[in-house]
């Protein structure tokens, strides 16, 4: 697979997927708190380690015969999307204009991690940037589908698309992310997400030598 097309699938995957994660708002709540410069720069730092990591992950799946992989990541992403478009279609019309329960936890998780904390400097922000925002990304579906473009697509256009598109994400919940938290529609994300990963699986199963 070309570069451009690893990039392409990276950028669009996680940007519409993070947009409005439980990371998207602990970044947003973060930088309520402290200054917003330092706290994107502890968020992407962590989000682009957790990039090179899944990048590499999926290269090591790479080592099996590209038909394997590629029918195990068509049939992954039709999976995700399967289900994210039966998540979208259960949630209410009262789910669908916010993303509360999100916001809920990203709350409760720079709570717990703040008690801890007796003063603060640069440092301080940086690293609880950088935690919470790991912490919340591991085992998440962008993970996962990170490791699987990773495994189908060329892998650097992968880590570049994929770091672009968490920048992005990060860069708009430290700078107005209280104003646009209650104005994203879950359902509709959700179901774009859905229908996004049905076309990557689409896209990898018509590949199969």
């Amino acid at each position: 697979m070309g570069l451009l097309t690893g990039f392409t699938a990276g950028l669009l995957l996680i940007t519409l997927s993070e947009l409005g994660d439980k990371t998207f708002f602990i970044a947003a709540i973060l930088a309520m708190r402290h200054p917003r410069r330092w706290v994107f720069v502890g968020a992407i730092a962590a989000l682009f380690t957790m990039t090179v990591l899944s990048v590499l992950l999926g290269q090591v799946a790479a080592v099996f015969p590209q038909a394997y992989v590629k029918s195990v990541a068509a049939a992954l992403f039709v999976g995700f999307g399967i289900k994210l478009l039966y998540d979208a279609l259960k949630m209410s019309a009262s789910n669908s204009k916010g993303l509360a329960g999100e916001q809920a936890d990203a709350q409760k998780a720079v709570e717990q991690k703040e008690k801890s904390v007796i003063s603060w400097s640069i440092r301080a922000v940086v690293v609880e940037a950088f935690t919470l925002t790991f912490i919340g990304e591991w085992g998440d579906r962008t993970q996962l589908a990170t490791i699987t473009l990773a495994a189908a697509n060329n892998p650097y256009g992968v880590l570049v698309g994929a770091t672009l598109g968490h920048a992005i994400c990060a860069a708009i919940a430290v700078i107005c992310g209280k104003f646009i938290a209650g104005r994203i529609s879950e359902r509709l994300l959700t179901g774009i997400g859905g229908a996004l990963f049905i076309i990557f699986g689409i896209v990898a199963a018509s590949q199969i030598a």
